[in-house]
């Protein structure tokens, strides 16, 4: 992040949304709204231009939707973080838009505060906004057995090189749990968790916690409930 300022881009075909949401996040003092987006290829410009720490994407817009969009954001800019805007918390494409990189998802109708918690949270890089509700959309879509396999399981089918405690580690990130509950799980100091956390995403190429929860359904990891 640029100082103590979040810098957050908005992309959103409805006017009101990307209105109010700036109204909204302009009222924080550690959020800055920079810039705003109608379409997802805009969005994609628009971060190149302005260096966003967090891009609030719609998923459904013209020319280029925001899974497309967040795809091109995360392969080209990996300090922009993406948080999926939705109208209802079990969308599939909310899914797709997380196993293209997205740090987390939010709905429209969130409060003030929830909005804000949310960019902040995302901006801080722990990604996951509200485990169980990502664990319930992830289990949900991760039991389409027609989805086609991500390059992200694929290119690391071998997981091998976690040691039993890293993939321990990741099996409980998958179900939701926070660093402090997983410190208490398995009786450790929390600083050793956030080491395991560290380890896991350098040893698999991926990017946040939400990243390895996608990747733990995809490998068969964890089997969803």
């Amino acid at each position: 992040m640029t100082g103590t300022t979040i810098r957050v881009l908005i992309a959103d075909d409805q006017m009101m949304v990307r209105e109010g949401f700036s109204v909204l996040l302009n009222a924080m003092p550690d959020i800055e709204v920079v810039g705003e987006a109608v379409n997802g290829r805009e969005a994609v410009a628009k971060v190149r231009e302005l260096a966003p720490d967090v891009v609030l994407m719609d998923i459904r817009m013209p020319e280029l939707n925001g899974i497309e969009a967040t795809r091109e954001i995360v392969a080209a800019d990996g300090s922009a973080k993406v948080l999926v805007l939705t109208t209802f918390d079990l969308d599939e494409y909310v899914y797709q838009a997380l196993r293209a990189g997205a740090s987390g998802f939010l709905l429209k109708d969130a409060s003030a505060r929830q909005l804000a918690d949310g960019v902040r949270v995302v901006a801080s890089g722990e990604a996951l906004l509200a485990p169980s509700v990502t664990r319930r959309l992830i289990t949900e879509f991760s039991k389409l057995s027609d989805a086609p396999p991500h390059p992200m399981t694929s290119a690391h089918a071998a997981y091998g090189d976690l040691t039993e405690r890293e993939t321990e580690v990741l099996v409980l990130i998958a179900q939701g749990l926070s660093n402090a509950e997983i410190a208490a799980r398995l009786v450790v100091a929390e600083s050793t968790i956030k080491t395991h956390v560290s380890r896991v995403l350098v040893k698999l190429g991926l990017r946040d916690r939400t990243q390895a929860a996608v990747f733990a359904y995809e490998a068969r990891l964890v089997t969803p409930r």
